[in-house]
């Protein structure tokens, strides 16, 4: 069992290890990053799941950024992360479904993430072949979805940070 809550700023510690427990060593070096520096993330989405002892599972974040010349306001949904040893127990899933919901209810309407459809298909994500990301990308992987019917109609062009 898990308590997921908004991840406040005591937790900033254990999300960092975590994130680099989970991913390569150079993951800030990534086109994501540099569509996040100087941004902060959307505080209200990014949250933490800690179980009964207060160990961190698992984190997800989001960041504002914006969509081709209209600068459509939008959300990068990562990193998320679930720890080596709590990964196949649906902990990923429950912050999924968690941070999807509170987005909506926020009002916000377009999600994009860069990532394998395989996994993140089951939450709604396709592949977002109208849009551009900043390189070195594989365009195969960015995904979107939409929390609203045709938030993405008449949108499209290259993600850029919020300004």
């Amino acid at each position: 069992m898990y308590d997921i809550r908004k991840e406040q700023a005591e937790d900033w510690w254990d999300v960092e290890s975590l994130l680099d427990l989970t991913f390569a060593p150079g993951r800030e070096a990534l086109s994501s990053y540099r569509l996040r520096d100087g941004i902060d993330a959307v505080p209200e989405l990014c949250l933490v799941a800690r179980d009964s002892y207060g160990i961190i599972g698992g984190t997800i974040r989001f960041w504002p950024i914006n969509i081709g010349n209209k600068k459509s306001r939008a959300l990068l949904l990562g990193p998320i992360a679930v720890h080596p040893t709590r990964q196949a127990e649906g902990l990923g899933g429950q912050l999924m479904r968690s941070s999807l919901e509170l987005a909506k209810q926020q009002g916000w309407f377009r999600i994009i993430l860069v990532g394998d459809e395989s996994y993140y298909g089951r939450f709604g994500f396709k592949n977002a072949n109208f849009l551009k990301y900043p390189p070195p990308t594989n365009p195969d992987r960015l995904l979107y979805l939409a929390l609203e019917n045709n938030a993405f109609q008449d949108v499209s062009g290259l993600i850029s940070r919020a300004e």
